[in-house]
């Protein structure tokens, strides 16, 4: 089933530029923020360069299902509203679930208009550059996500124009796909549900994996995410992580909600005729190269995977929790020895789907706030920028701060913040007025 976005009649233009709070981004970060903003009787505008909640509209595939339970969705005064806590929504119910929570927001928003350029001014107000004109504020928050850019590799230049290649992103069913065998780029979340999609249609699967961890759906008698909760992992701060920001680059778990939600064994599909590689490292003389390193990749999510159960195992034996036991896991197929080449024509392949990830794109923010890497240096949010500020970003705070279940509390956070020094800025202008009379 296709999601069809109606098309909007062209927005009127506000009637004032100036703003004590500017957002840019109108996705489940943006939201948030307006309806903690709202509640504070704060002005504010949301800069949207599609239409609001434009990434789970169009960029999810047919089969997609949330892979967390649906009782961690909690955005602000917006839990999960259906009858199925422990289940997995689809797209189209996360969909609505979204559209619902629009509705009770009502944000101010400007939709189609993309931001160009933020730098601050001399009053220490920030001037946003917009494709409709020019805007000021006190305080501007970025809630455009840390996931923008797709990653496609050069190499891909190389591949012959016969083939048909997409990015994940682009990627709705195997409908979409010619007759042929596909080439899947990376097994992290993406990468593995949308190799198992592609499987489960009867597709021949080739996937190049990477070093992606993987976790349970169920472990002694409950979902691993209800075990964690339990733990407090999802309580932890990133200061409190043991790899503190480093946790913020981690590769996400593999596992999935479909078919009210399953773990994800690359071996498994192994058995059942998928084709299995290393990291795909490059493409020449008709040939894909693979690192080999396949035995490790496979052993390194199942460590991870036997990890997580061991500290599941410590959690129940230390509380006296009577749980069900389970056996170890145990591998169902490893590879005899590790292929570095594939020959594209002997293959069969007419299409690679890129499963590996996008890169952020703040070239637009003209401001001091970033690290070597090019990522934004901030604490829960907040900038050295004094009134700059950022939600949604993955581990901004907490796991969920990226995710339905942790963004409420980041937004809460900030607006109390954004109020605060808001407070203060008003005083300092109204003395500043207050000297100039006098």
């Amino acid at each position: 089933m296709s999601i069809s976005i109606p098309k909007k009649e062209p927005l009127e233009m506000p009637n004032k530029t100036h703003y004590s709070v500017l957002i840019v981004g109108g996705g489940q970060a943006g939201l948030s923020m307006s309806a903690c903003l709202k509640e504070r009787s704060i002005d504010h505008l949301i800069f949207e360069k599609n239409t609001i909640m434009h990434s789970w509209k169009t960029q999810r595939w047919d089969s997609f299902t949330l892979v967390t339970p649906n009782w961690q969705c909690d955005l602000p005064n917006h839990p999960y509203d259906g009858d199925d806590p422990k289940g997995f929504m689809k797209r189209d119910e996360i969909i609505g679930y979204l559209d619902r929570f629009a509705e009770k927001v009502k944000p101010p928003v400007l939709e189609g208009v993309s931001v160009e350029k933020i730098t601050k001014l001399e009053n220490d107000h920030y001037l946003v550059v917009t494709t409709q004109g020019e805007f000021t504020a006190g305080q501007v928050v970025i809630a455009s996500g840390g996931y923008l850019k797709p990653i496609i590799p050069r190499m891909a230049e190389r591949i012959p124009e016969t083939v048909l290649q997409m990015h994940s992103n682009q990627y709705k069913s195997s409908k979409q796909l010619p007759e042929g065998a596909v080439l899947v780029v990376g097994s992290g979340q993406s990468g593995a549900q949308i190799a198992e999609d592609l499987h489960i249609d009867g597709k021949k699967v080739f996937l190049a994996t990477g070093n992606a961890p993987r976790v349970a759906r169920q472990y002694r008698g409950k979902d691993v995410v209800e075990w964690l909760d339990d733990m407090g992992y999802y309580q932890k701060t990133v200061d409190e992580h043991p790899l503190r920001e480093g946790v913020r680059d981690n590769t996400n778990h593999y596992v999935t909600g479909r078919d009210g939600g399953r773990e994800i064994d690359l071996r498994k599909f192994a058995l059942e005729g998928m084709e299995l590689f290393g990291l795909m490292e490059n493409y020449q003389d008709g040939q894909f190269i693979f690192k080999p390193n396949l035995s490790k990749n496979l052993e390194s999510a199942d460590d991870t995977y036997k990890n997580i159960n061991a500290r599941i195992d410590s959690y129940i034996e230390k509380n006296g929790l009577d749980a069900p036991t389970e056996a170890p896991y145990q591998p169902v197929w490893g590879p005899k020895e590790e292929r570095e080449n594939l020959d594209l024509a002997a293959s069969g392949i007419t299409s690679i789907v890129w499963c590996i990830g996008f890169t952020p794109d703040f070239s637009w923010l003209d401001l001091p706030i970033f690290n070597g890497m090019g990522a934004p240096v901030h604490h829960r949010g907040v900038t050295k920028e004094v009134g700059l500020y950022f939600i949604g970003l993955p581990w901004l705070h907490t796991w969920g701060s990226g995710r339905f279940s942790g963004v409420a509390l980041d937004a809460d956070y900030l607006a109390g913040h954004i109020q605060q020094f808001g407070n203060s800025l008003a005083e300092k202008e109204t003395t500043h007025a207050l000297s100039e009379v006098l």
